[in-house]
């Protein structure tokens, strides 16, 4: 079965450079482990923080369950997050640096059903960082366009004759 993603935060790899991933179990109540099921999770504009030696997600939209009723609980309260005393240690270490952050990157369930969250030590991008990012998607988009459409103009037309640029089959590259 493997990984099923139920929520990712696209937008954390725009505005930031992720330096490091960890994956850490999410302390959830009975119904909002329902909601995480049903995919009824926002990442956007969530966080992470160290708090006492503890890790806790701010921040992170998990909708109220319908069946639920007085079960439910606040949609946005702080969730503590599951990690190993060394790895909270090494990411608290870590975010003592200036302009670092702790920020969620997806949410999955993994083979067993336990859902878990991949949090990432970012940096944040400046503008002119994101124009570069910007740019560089453009361009691999036309050469991967150019490189399609001269492949199928070249098998189309010529079929390796004379009239062809392409002088041997090794020469030729397929996608």
């Amino acid at each position: 079965m493997g990984r099923k993603l139920i929520a990712s935060n696209k937008k954390a790899k725009h505005d930031y450079f992720i330096e490091n991933t960890y994956e850490a179990g999410l302390v959830l109540t009975g119904t909002e482990i329902k909601s995480v099921r049903q995919g009824k999770v926002n990442l956007k504009e969530s966080y992470a923080r160290v708090e006492r030696g503890e890790v806790f997600v701010y921040s992170m939209n998990i909708s109220p369950y319908d069946q639920g009723n007085i079960y439910n609980v606040d949609p946005m309260r702080p969730r503590k997050l599951l990690l190993n005393r060394a790895e909270i240690r090494k990411i608290d270490g870590i975010l003592q640096q200036q302009g670092l952050t702790l920020i969620p990157l997806g949410l999955y369930l993994n083979e067993k059903g336990i859902a878990k969250l991949d949090i990432g030590i970012a940096r944040g991008k400046k503008l002119y960082d994101k124009r570069e990012d910007i740019a560089k998607k453009d361009q691999r988009r036309e050469l991967e366009k150019d490189f399609k459409v001269k492949n199928l103009f070249c098998r189309k037309s010529c079929k390796m004759t004379s009239n062809c640029n392409v002088k041997s089959r090794e020469d030729r590259v397929y996608f």
